[in-house]
């Protein structure tokens, strides 16, 4: 049996139908193997290692089981970096095979040569090189449970060529699969015994208690169990960008997003005020504190910190009560926990006091939502996008890219279907995912249309993928907001005082010329009626589309962005939106 059979057959035996990669000189006898299980396994070439790796991430955020892409030596390893450190950082786990020189060949100076278990020892969980064919399924095993137990997040093998090419003996290994380690969290740990009593006891003199979730909430897929606990208790959820959409937005407890970028500011008033703080799954990082900075008044002493990973436990502030646990498990214990005689009428002023805020907000925001000034503003097309999500009454998988979309997206989306996914990557801010996650979202859920939302700036980066949308029949919907210009940094420049803005500025794509290149059905935008007329027909469009969608830029106008109002004098918690100009 080849050592290429072996490490097939091990994928599969750990549930792996789909593989995303890029082909090379090296892996050439891993993709025969693979095509003699192709009825078992699918791989799917990308058009870059980069991208392989943002398909893998958007998989595994999507799914319960991790992400597996796979690299030639070289070059294929150092592009495959951005995605493993951004899938590291976020908690996603995530197995790249990078299939290397020979073991013969190393510090001969081979052409490509690259000691890629060092290069991404700082960026994943573990990283190792196979240095023998027979360890290749208990190497397989380990990767499966670092990546899925505790923190969950990225692994990386470095597999010389020649052993998959080597003889491996069956009768001298075991080709056997840890059952708990094929999805995550393998092995949920629940909190220690007495840490739910003194929870209760902290709520029980506590008159405006808030739940933060996280990031760490989606990735457990204790959504439910949140929304369970939080009208059990009738405590407000607020929740940070990476943990959105664990409750509906139309749901009275839900009460938005807070931090910097994209907060809303009565979900941020809410932090401001609350006086128990419950955080489940968040490290509370500088986006969430703005730096450390808000809430002005300290979250020391009055925050309870339920956490997966130990480590992080009052890593930032000095907790109330540090509970270690996954999300899932804590929540469904708190609500076996609470009494049927807890008070839950007293949190109802507060309760009523944070939609007074929430519905104040909205009010105000209709202006902006609906305005018809040119070039379109991003809140717009939001507000038109919400309109034609709402009617369309199908879950959908929002994949967003960091940049214009962002605080828009986060400040003014309303999904109200539980099942509907909004992800973006925030460990690192990359650009140039959206494109390639769309075609992981849709393998992670054939039911689910996929819909990717990015600037012109990584629309560059990444619009080679649109290939692969075709050759794959994937039927996304991307939403190209074009303003010719890295918007984000454009606007940090001017908010430094430069009018005349270095390097940020190039030609605006043709996007929907480039899209018709591809053979994909596009559109352009400009105006509203133009908007409203391409998203009724975007919808109604069962293939890969494009809208490409002229918007004001960033750097027009200081977005919804916490730091950023604060640093022009405004106060970022007025319930009613203004324009700010940048000088």
């Amino acid at each position: 049996m080849l050592g290429a059979d072996v490490l097939v057959q091990m994928l599969i035996n750990y549930g792996v139908d789909v593989l995303f990669g890029v082909p090379g000189d090296t892996n050439v006898p891993f993709y025969e193997a693979l095509q003699r299980r192709k009825d078992e396994i699918e791989h799917v070439m990308a058009r870059d290692e980069r991208s392989a790796g943002f398909m893998a991430d958007a998989y595994a955020r999507l799914t319960d089981k991790p992400g597996i892409f796979e690299c030639p030596s070289g070059a294929g390893a150092m592009y495959s970096l951005p995605p493993v450190a951004e899938s590291n950082a976020s908690s996603v786990p995530v197995i790249l095979l990078t299939i290397d020189l020979p073991l013969p060949g190393e510090g001969r100076g081979m052409i490509t040569e690259l000691d890629c278990a060092r290069l991404f020892e700082p960026v994943t969980k573990m990283s190792v090189q196979v240095k023998s064919a027979e360890k290749l399924p208990e190497i397989i095993r380990r990767a499966f449970r670092v990546a899925c137990s505790g923190t969950p997040g990225a692994v990386h093998l470095q597999i010389p060529e020649d052993m998959l090419l080597a003889e491996v003996d069956p009768a001298r290994i075991s080709l056997h699969a840890e059952e708990e380690c094929k999805t995550f969290p393998a092995f949920p740990m629940g909190p220690a015994p007495g840490k739910l009593e003194r929870l209760f006891e902290l709520l029980a003199s506590a008159r405006k208690p808030l739940f933060v979730a996280g990031g760490g909430v989606n990735r457990s897929c204790a959504g439910s169990a949140l929304t369970e606990v939080a009208q059990a208790l009738n405590i407000p959820v607020v929740n940070t960008i990476t943990g959105q959409g664990v409750l509906p937005d139309d749901h009275p407890l839900a009460i938005g997003v807070i931090g910097d970028n994209g907060f809303h500011p009565h979900a941020n008033r809410a932090l401001e005020e609350s006086d128990l703080s419950i955080f489940v799954g968040s490290r509370m990082g500088s986006v969430v504190t703005v730096g450390w900075t808000f809430p002005k008044s300290s979250l020391d002493k009055r925050v309870v910190q339920i956490d997966i990973n130990p480590e992080r436990l009052a890593n930032n502030y000095e907790n109330l009560l540090s509970i270690a646990g996954d999300a899932q498990l804590v929540l469904q214990q708190i609500l076996r926990t609470a009494s049927p005689d807890f008070d839950r009428s007293r949190h109802q002023p507060w309760v009523d006091q944070l939609n007074s805020w929430r519905s104040n907000f909205w009010a105000h925001a209709q202006e902006v939502l609906n305005s018809g000034e040119l070039p379109l503003r991003p809140e717009r097309v939001v507000q038109e996008f919400n309109k034609r999500l709402d009617a369309c009454g199908k879950a959908v998988h929002i994949l967003c890219d960091a940049g214009t979309p962002t605080p828009y997206m986060t400040r003014f989306l309303r999904i109200g279907d539980r099942r509907t996914r909004f992800v973006i990557p925030r460990a690192f801010g990359g650009l140039g995912s959206a494109i390639p996650a769309v075609v992981g979202a849709w393998y992670a859920d054939r039911n689910r249309r996929p819909i990717g939302m990015f600037g012109d700036g990584s629309f560059n980066m990444s619009v080679g993928e649109l290939e692969t949308l075709v050759r794959k029949k994937v039927p996304a919907l991307l939403m190209l907001f074009n303003n010719g210009c890295f918007g984000w940094i454009k606007g940090l420049h001017r908010l430094k005082g430069h009018q005349e803005c270095f390097g940020v500025d190039f030609l605006p794509a043709r996007g929907q010329a480039i899209a018709e290149a591809f053979d994909i059905r596009s559109w352009t935008v400009e105006t509203p009626e133009q908007l409203a007329l391409a998203l009724d027909e975007a919808f109604a469009y069962d293939g890969p589309c494009l809208m490409d969608i002229r918007v004001e830029s960033l750097a027009d106008r200081v977005p919804p962005v916490y730091s950023w109002l604060n640093k022009k004098g405004r106060d970022p918690l007025a319930l009613k939106p203004e324009d700010v100009a940048y000088l």
